[in-house]
């Protein structure tokens, strides 16, 4: 854990569409926003602003895009349905997961690399998120130490998401769980889906490999990780610093080692971490099930934005399938898809606890970097806000948020 003193924010906003009452107030004297309130102008203004590569690598997906344009058009098949003379205040926005209570239904999705968006990448989005009162993930692809995260974040709640090593790299597992939980991150997210990189077309165009290149954008944990430079040194004979471009391939071949792990090495996961685990990348009731039968804690109900596998099922078409398989018994989590508050309402009233927000505040990164990720962050809870107050929907508990305040349009 960080020596440095807590930081101290204010408390998460009970009521976030003040944050159009604030945009009033300031345009009474004539101030105007720098960025637009628009959700679907967000990724085009971002394109603008991105090089060739980066825009490449965060806004391509797999194949064909057909995986990444169904997680889209899945929401267009559920609205909303509103209910009048619905006497209650403002909706509470709370929510209680891994017994732990948020102020918010919503996190940051882990997403590496963020130095190509923004010089200050990880460092500005979790000092957004703690601002703003909402978890931050950390992906082990982070272009910024586990360390300096948690100190950007110091105040905030962070988990850490981990891009599983094969057993031959237990102790490189070991190491990165370790760091993680002394740096006060204290639920792990594991990636299942990505133990290779997936067919990027928007990648391989530009000839773009973020963890290959011979710098530390992509590889941070990996070259401050102290059993991964002690087995770097005894093999090559030099420190990471002196051949920046063999350990950069040395550490991604360790972290995306071609082939998945099984079912029984979770039990290794759970001998190393004192927490929360949670499963990224489940798509399947089977896998699901399977899930809650060896005592993980959680689920992301995630295809990976769409950016692994060309020709999948949308996510959210799955999601209510996989909530109802395993009930209560595991924490269900919403990925892939998100990009306005309305898709927020729609993930959690289909069976998710908690949804991860991640494209869309990458392009606040980009456009604005800590100021961008906020205003991302806010907007998609102000609207959060006025969209469940405005539907006559007072909570995000199951009992006021669910499948019933929705209709499957054919």
């Amino acid at each position: 854990m960080s020596n440095q003193p807590l930081v101290s924010f204010p408390d998460p906003d009970p009521e976030p569409y003040h944050y159009e009452q604030e945009v009033y107030q300031k345009g009474l004297r004539h101030e105007r926003p720098p960025l637009t309130f628009d959700p679907t102008q967000w990724e085009t203004l971002a394109r603008q602003r991105l090089s060739a590569d980066s825009w490449g690598y965060v806004g391509g997906s797999a194949g064909t895009r057909e995986t990444h344009n169904k997680n889209l058009l899945a929401f267009q098949k559920w609205s909303i349905i509103p209910r009048r003379l619905i006497p209650s205040g403002f909706p509470d926005l709370k929510t209680r997961t891994f017994g732990d209570e948020y102020a918010y239904p919503i996190a940051l999705a882990p997403i590496g690399v963020q130095k190509i968006f923004n010089p200050e990448g990880e460092v500005a989005a979790a000092r957004a998120a703690a601002k703003v009162g909402l978890p931050y993930v950390l992906s082990t692809a982070s272009s910024t130490s586990i360390e300096d995260v948690a100190k950007a974040n110091e105040g905030g709640r962070r988990w850490f998401q981990l891009y599983w090593p094969s057993n031959e790299h237990n102790d490189i597992t070991v190491s990165l769980l370790q760091r993680a939980k002394a740096a006060g991150y204290n639920v792990l997210v594991v990636t299942l889906d990505t133990y290779i990189l997936g067919w990027r077309p928007s990648d391989m165009d530009n000839g773009y490999n973020p963890f290959l290149r011979p710098d530390n954008v992509g590889v941070e944990l990996g070259f401050t990780d102290p059993v991964f430079r002690k087995r770097f040194r005894e093999t090559e004979g030099k420190e990471v610093e002196e051949e920046p471009g063999k350990a950069a391939a040395q550490w991604t071949q360790t972290v995306f080692p071609g082939f998945s792990h099984s079912w029984e090495d979770v039990k290794f996961l759970q001998q190393h971490w004192d927490g929360p685990i949670v499963l990224k990348g489940i798509q399947s009731m089977a896998d699901a099930k399977k899930a809650k039968e060896i005592g993980v804690q959680g689920i992301v109900v995630s295809n990976h934005g769409g950016r692994q596998q060309d020709g999948g099922v949308g996510s959210l078409t799955m999601l209510p399938k996989i909530a109802e398989a395993v009930g209560d018994d595991l924490e269900v989590i919403f990925d892939s898809g998100i990009r306005c508050a309305a898709d927020i309402a729609k993930a959690l009233a289909l069976g998710a606890k908690m949804v991860l927000v991640g494209r869309p505040y990458i392009y606040g990164l980009t456009l604005g970097g800590e100021a961008g990720v906020s205003h991302v962050l806010k907007s998609l809870l102000g609207e959060l806000d006025l969209t469940l107050h405005l539907s006559g929907i007072p909570s995000v508990r199951k009992e006021h948020l669910n499948q019933d305040c929705l209709i499957e349009e054919k």
